[in-house]
């Protein structure tokens, strides 16, 4: 791969009293992952300098003014402040929030005036990223406003993917969330992504229940029969390919999620939970639905090990991996798309 070929992947520094620093260095440690793409870090070359040296890493890090400027094999870091920052790992501080939002903010403006051509973020604390200008629980809150589409989460392995139909929403609220228009919403959002994002033709997607059993038909919740299943019945008949309701207490120990290209859980937990244990590491946070590429790793900011030299850095190096594989996906869509005879052509092969 030529030089002028290799994809901007710009990188949010997260909360720097965490370890996102650290799986980001370690990451770019490898002098290979400069050969699959060219690293454009916002943050501050000062801040990184002393993060790495304090952690004994062997990475060097190239100052730029911005993101246009970003060479290739290099690690640049495109300086979003210049002052000193004190960092105090492990410890939750509203000061740094304030840091990891100047970094999203910059990432994101690049990221939408084409500078860069994927977005991966670092961990950030939701407790202390709330501000005056900055009142959204998360990342996919706030990118959802700022980049066209419809976000949803959706983890992401080689061998699984799991959506969300409610996120960050409390267990009380879940239900009274779930309607005929997000379920609609969602289940779009998922089979366009895994059309465009993951070149899967014909998705089949799986829709675990929203209470325990289903409902066992109506003793434990009418939510099932009365919203969920007419919903994915109609979508069935529009040709969308989904299955379901299923008890979501024995669908992923009996590797039922194996026959299916996605699976929807209703809410957090029932999907994150078997997600994690599945994914070893390997889980990458993706939100589906936007106009840019934007991934992350599955995990928090780890404050217990920030600052040890003992943090993970494989699910970035996933996050970066399948940012770029779906950002080449998209273009291999968008170019078929634009030659429809081409296509043909290819789905005659299949």
């Amino acid at each position: 791969m030529q030089s002028k070929e290799k994809i901007k992947v710009g990188i949010s520094i997260g909360d720097l009293n965490g370890i996102g620093s650290e799986v980001v260095l370690k990451t770019f440690q490898d002098r290979r992952m400069l050969e699959l793409c060219t690293p454009v870090i916002f943050a501050s070359a000062k801040i990184l300098s002393y993060i790495k040296k304090h952690l004994n890493l062997q990475v060097d890090i190239f100052g730029v003014d911005d993101a246009t400027k970003a060479v290739h094999n290099k690690v640049n870091v495109v300086n979003v402040w210049r002052e000193s920052v004190d960092i105090n790992f492990g410890q939750e501080d509203e000061k740094i929030g304030a840091y990891a939002i100047k970094s999203l903010k910059a990432a994101t403006k690049a990221l939408k005036n084409n500078e860069i051509d994927v977005l991966v973020t670092a961990p950030i604390s939701k407790s202390n990223i709330q501000a005056d200008d900055f009142k959204f629980p998360g990342h996919t809150d706030y990118l959802d406003q700022e980049l066209e589409g419809d976000s949803l989460m959706f983890m992401i392995t080689n061998s699984l993917r799991v959506g969300l139909l409610t996120d960050h929403v409390a267990v009380k609220d879940v239900s009274s969330n779930i309607t005929e228009e997000l379920i609609t919403k969602k289940l779009s959002t998922i089979n366009k992504s895994l059309q465009v994002d993951f070149g899967i033709r014909k998705p089949k997607i799986a829709v675990l229940g929203i209470n325990p059993h289903v409902g066992d038909n109506g003793v434990i919740g009418k939510e099932d029969d009365e919203v969920l299943k007419p919903t994915l019945k109609s979508l069935n008949e529009k040709g969308m390919l989904t299955y379901g309701p299923y008890a979501a207490d024995s669908f992923f120990g009996s590797d039922n999620y194996k026959k299916f290209d996605a699976v929807i859980a209703a809410y957090h937990d029932q999907g994150l939970i078997p997600f994690k244990t599945l994914s070893f590491g390997q889980g990458v946070n993706y939100t589906a639905g936007l106009s840019h590429v934007r991934t992350s790793p599955d995990h928090g900011t780890a404050y217990e090990i920030a600052g040890k030299g003992q943090a993970d850095h494989s699910s970035f190096e996933e996050a970066v991996f399948k940012a770029i594989s779906i950002y080449k996906k998209r273009s291999e869509y968008k170019e078929l798309s634009a030659n429809p005879l081409r296509k043909f052509k290819r789905e005659q092969k299949r």
